[in-house]
């Protein structure tokens, strides 16, 4: 197939190609290139060590596979959180540059936290489609500020270059009856038998299978799994049952080991302290409860790794598994967040239901419901097993513990544990390497500097009338062949928490209080060498105070130009 008048590779493409990927991209086969499709799948609240890639227990075999016959990133970094991720993963920015610094259902003054995504910052989708791409999705979206039917739909999906949408606007629901559940730029209710996961994988494999063959397509595929509220089938839980019976301090131990083994840890990576507000399994009261929740997880996962499946079958039917390019990846750390009370809830009684009614606005953010749709009460609160539509739980800092294997921290903090990813690239056609590690120190920013250095897609300085900023990542296409990235930093920010990585110098800071900066914390840095220390557990601040400063300052060089500062912290 010739490639179209309408467009052509740079030279430099075609250059570096040919070098990643002979004898495909040799001189005499430049004619018959197609451009690759691309599709990028990103998992809600998920440790570094919850794919079995990646050193987990979870049967994901599908997810496995890409690995095994691609490439693992090992050192690829998130935000730390859900809403400054997607901007940043969509646009090639730091989040506070694409406005969204914080969630889209928090707005702010400050340039970098209005969160609403930014009109000077393109998506991929936009970039894909103005370069002759169809462009879709399936799944959250969560970097709008209006999600009314009635409101400013400006930063809709629809209106960001996606020609196709099937998912959610909000950050969270329900996945038997999630709210805000949207098809293109209208509200539509869940049918029978509804479970997300099983919907974002199933309309994917319809927006592919109905895809126009011949022309390439960018695909975004955003699951929620495995997102609060801990919901899954139960016949998927049962596959898991009695597999946590054993605890988290175990199956912690367990997952290190396998780290060691795949190699993606080496023997200078130590297992962090158990959280101190987690005690020894010997010493849980409620132990039946806590595996359940644990199953359910397990499931959530094991489900969406069926959905890749299903995807990956989709291509290979069409004949376009060969000339894909599949980036899999996590949007923070594991979720230490708890979700009801120590006390089991209660139903409410008529009169209170006759002041507290059932409220659509509820469902709407993503928060508990007072019922479910089928008129059943929703329980939370210790004691009550996860798993079903009427229940509402979270698998709290326990097992986000094991979740972020071997790192410290959660999901809201830039330590390791909330921001270390997993991150999988498949291209059969483009990266001659199976099942390889690499180990270049990369982030969200880059995916959008890859498919441009790969795809020949033009970037552009304007938009809509609208300035655009430079993207700000490094292709990781050298990688393919083991050649290193050449890059001077990745910065963070999150709620005040700060972090600065150069080379193997990690500093990082952490809050006292959530979202609330203060003197004490101005000056509460710690640094890391993460050559010899990559868990972040021997602090060499006072050690080496003058690279302390160099970073400090570097830092916070950086948050003025991204917009990091001002803050409203």
């Amino acid at each position: 197939m010739e490639i179209s008048n309408s467009f052509k590779y740079k030279s430099l493409n075609f250059a570096l190609l040919s070098l990643v990927a002979a004898p495909l991209f040799s001189q005499e086969n430049i004619t018959k290139l197609r451009r690759p499709n691309v599709i990028v799948i990103l998992t809600d609240d998920m440790g570094y060590s919850d794919i079995g890639c990646f050193g987990s227990e979870i049967k994901t075999p599908n997810i496995d596979r890409l690995a095994n016959n691609g490439l693992r990133f090992t050192h690829f970094y998130n935000t730390a959180r859900c809403s400054p991720t997607r901007a940043s993963l969509l646009t090639g920015l730091y989040p506070h540059q694409a406005g969204m610094g914080h969630l889209s259902t928090e707005n702010y003054k400050q340039p970098g936290y209005v969160n609403d995504l930014s009109k000077n910052a393109v998506t991929m989708a936009e970039v894909f489609q103005q370069s002759g791409y169809s462009t879709y999705m399936t799944g959250k979206w969560h970097i709008a500020k209006d999600m009314t039917v009635e409101g400013d739909k400006s930063n809709w999906p629809c209106q960001r270059g996606f020609q196709r949408f099937f998912g959610t606007l909000n950050g969270s629901g329900s996945y038997y009856d999630p709210g805000t559940l949207t098809s293109n730029n209208k509200f539509v209710a869940p049918g029978k038998n509804f479970y997300y996961t099983n919907a974002i994988s199933d309309t994917t494999v319809k927006f592919i299978t109905e895809h126009p063959k011949g022309k390439p397509f960018f695909f975004y595929v955003a699951y929620t799994a495995a997102h609060w509220p801990l919901h899954a089938p139960e016949k998927e839980v049962q596959k898991y049952k009695g597999l946590y019976d054993k605890g988290w301090d175990v199956i912690r131990e367990q997952r290190f080991k396998k780290l060691k083994t795949l190699g993606i840890i080496n023997d200078k990576c130590v297992l962090t302290e158990r959280g101190v507000n987690i005690p020894e399994w010997k010493d849980e009261p409620l132990k039946e409860w806590q595996v359940r929740r644990m199953e359910v997880y397990a499931a959530m996962i094991d489900v969406m790794d069926q959905g890749v499946g299903k995807i990956i079958s989709a291509l290979e039917k069409r004949g376009e598994l060969e000339n894909t390019i599949i980036f899999y990846m996590h949007d923070n750390g594991g979720c230490a967040e708890p979700q009801g009370s120590d006390k089991p809830t209660i139903p409410l009684t008529a009169e209170q239901l006759i002041l507290k009614p059932l409220s659509y606005d509820s469902i709407f953010r993503g928060k508990r419901p007072v019922y479910s749709r089928d008129g059943r009460f929703v329980r939370s609160g210790k004691g009550v097993m996860a798993g079903d539509a009427d229940t509402w739980m979270a698998y709290n800092e326990e097992w986000a513990n094991v979740s972020n294997t071997p790192f410290r921290l959660y999901k809201h903090w830039t330590h390791e544990g909330g921001i270390a990813s997993p991150l999988i690239i498949h291209w059969p056609s483009g990266i001659a390497s199976k099942g390889e590690l690499r180990t270049p120190n990369s982030h969200l920013i880059d995916i959008m500097a890859t498919c441009v250095d790969i795809t020949g897609i033009t970037y552009p300085k304007q938009f809509n009338g609208n300035s655009i900023q430079p993207y700000e990542g490094k292709s990781l296409l050298p990688a393919f062949k083991n050649n290193p990235i050449n890059r001077e930093y990745i910065f963070w920010e999150h709620e005040g928490n700060r972090a600065i990585r150069v080379e193997n110098w990690k500093l990082v800071s952490r809050t006292q209080k959530v979202k609330k900066f203060t003197d004490i914390d101005e000056n509460g840095w710690e640094l890391y060498n993460m050559e010899i220390d990559p868990s972040e557990t021997v602090n060499l601040a006072s050690k080496y105070p003058e690279k302390e400063t160099e970073l400090t300052l570097l830092w916070e060089k950086e948050a003025q130009r991204t917009k990091a500062k001002p803050w409203p912290w």
